[in-house]
């Protein structure tokens, strides 16, 4: 890379900073810390929603999954656009009629507190740990750019990251994903995807240069698809930056439109992604590390100048994800165990003390995780294996079935986490027989004890009961 591009980056970086500390000056309250004040409009809503949910396994992950597959690679970005579409269509106004600031809060209150406090630890190591796979992904891409240690790399990029998320919370997330959402659109669709077609010869020298299976939709595997359907479309129903995001919105309607668009806009995302992968394929077929190859076709397409403003894109994808997912760990340690069990009383001074001192500690957790784990796809696999089986059938049993009870939402969680993690240690971490086997654990396990237990009366039992009757 020549001294301009590195510029430009060095550039979007201060410009990061900057708004942090802007943003710092709008957090007044813990709403404003957590939830920007629950008052961002449509546009703002469905710019930051869509940053949040593609991330370094959307961009690097499907570029090199395209590279190693083809257009069947696009399947992961698929599934987490269909989980948002159908979190939109069927769940958000449920969500939203329950005034809480994360998904444990929901489950205390239907379940009681040893459910939310189980569901606060699973929920946010899942979210720790896909902010892990960010600060891979801004530390392979600065690898390649710069040439710099990987380490080094991770320790820079997520500790920008950490340093404008701590400052202003929530409405700094918001405001850079703003910025970091047009820069991503304009660096992928209309820079990295035309640039990458048009050096690989376009779409006809494709269509003869590359294996029939690139051009299935099944080529990756009818299973890998199903697992990225238990993975990501489960996932992403029960995934507490995304319930932080439903909770910014002004309005119900602003909430809905917002996700729904924000899960076609991810769809499109997908597929455009795994192509830059295929291209990548015919121009760099000898690539060491497929890892590297949106990074790598970036170099090899793309002008000095433009460069940067791509980089700069998909390093946006990533910090983007990183600080909402990173937010929305140490906002479920911060709500519902912190102030819950040792904190109790906490004025509203006290509360933003605890919040930005948990922020920093997840933080350095994150990082210090992402330097020894180093691999974005197996990072991801593991947070959404656990939060998909463990946490999904409690919150959907728990919206639609008035019968289920609060013993039987814990030794859910409780069974279905052992199972998973039995499952991943003896068949290895890519195995997506562990999810099943969580699910299917939880679901016979919330029916029968359900089946066998009183629903003792909780906060939100009655309101439960009353919804299920309007419907």
């Amino acid at each position: 890379m020549l001294f301009l591009d590195i510029a430009i980056i060095i550039v979007y970086f201060l410009i990061v900073i900057g708004i942090g500390v802007i943003g710092s000056r709008k957090a007044k309250t813990i709403e404003d810390y957590a939830l920007a004040g629950r008052n961002l409009g449509f546009f703002m809503y469905f710019g930051c929603l869509s940053a949040v949910i593609l991330g370094g396994a959307s961009t690097i992950g499907t570029t090199k999954l395209g590279y190693e597959f083809g257009v069947s690679g696009m399947w992961l970005v698929f599934m987490l656009g269909l989980g948002i579409m159908g979190l939109g269509l069927f769940f958000l106004k449920k969500i939203s009629s329950f005034k809480v600031l994360t998904i444990s809060e929901f489950l205390g209150k239907r379940f009681g507190d040893e459910s939310r406090l189980l569901s606060a630890l699973v929920a946010s190591v899942y979210a720790l740990m896909v902010a892990v796979t960010q600060v891979i992904g801004i530390g392979t891409v600065m690898n390649v750019l710069l040439g710099w240690n990987l380490t080094t790399s991770m320790l820079l990029g997520g500790g920008i990251v950490l340093f404008y998320t701590i400052l202003g919370g929530m409405w700094s997330v918001t405001m850079t994903d703003i910025v970091q959402f047009i820069i991503m659109t304009i660096g992928v669709f209309f820079i990295m995807l035309p640039l990458s077609l048009s050096k690989a010869g376009g779409w006809g020298a494709l269509n003869q240069q590359l294996p029939d299976s690139y051009f299935s939709f099944t080529g990756i595997g009818g299973s890998q698809v199903f697992q990225y359907f238990l993975l990501f479309c489960l996932g992403m129903i029960v995934a507490q930056d995304i319930w932080q995001r439903i909770f910014t919105a002004r309005t119900n309607k602003t909430a809905r439109l917002g996700t729904i668009l924000a899960g076609i806009y991810s769809l499109l995302y997908g597929l455009a992604v795994s192509i830059i992968g295929m291209c990548a394929f015919i121009v760099l077929p000898n690539l060491g590390d497929s890892q590297n190859a949106f990074a790598s076709m970036a170099i090899e397409t793309v002008p000095t100048g433009v460069l940067g403003l791509v980089l700069a894109g998909v390093i946006a994808a990533l910090m983007s994800t990183a600080s909402g997912t990173l937010l929305a760990s140490s906002t479920l340690i911060s709500n519902d165990v912190i102030k819950r069990y040792f904190v109790k009383n906490a004025s509203e001074k006290q509360s933003m003390i605890v919040s930005r001192l948990t922020t920093t500690a997840i933080g350095a957790v994150t990082i210090v995780f992402a330097v020894w784990i180093q691999d974005v796809l197996v990072a991801l696999d593991v947070a959404y294996a656990i939060l998909s089986g463990a946490v999904f059938v409690p919150i959907l049993l728990g919206f639609f079935w008035k019968k289920a009870t609060s013993k039987a939402a814990f030794y859910s969680m409780i069974s279905s986490i052992l199972v998973i993690i039995g499952g991943l240690a003896i068949e290895g971490l890519h195995s997506t027989n562990p999810i099943m086997y969580g699910i299917l654990t939880s679901f016979i396990v919330m029916i029968g004890v359900s089946l066998v237990t009183e629903n003792q009366p909780t906060e939100m039992t009655g309101a439960i009961e009353e919804r299920s009757h309007i419907s």
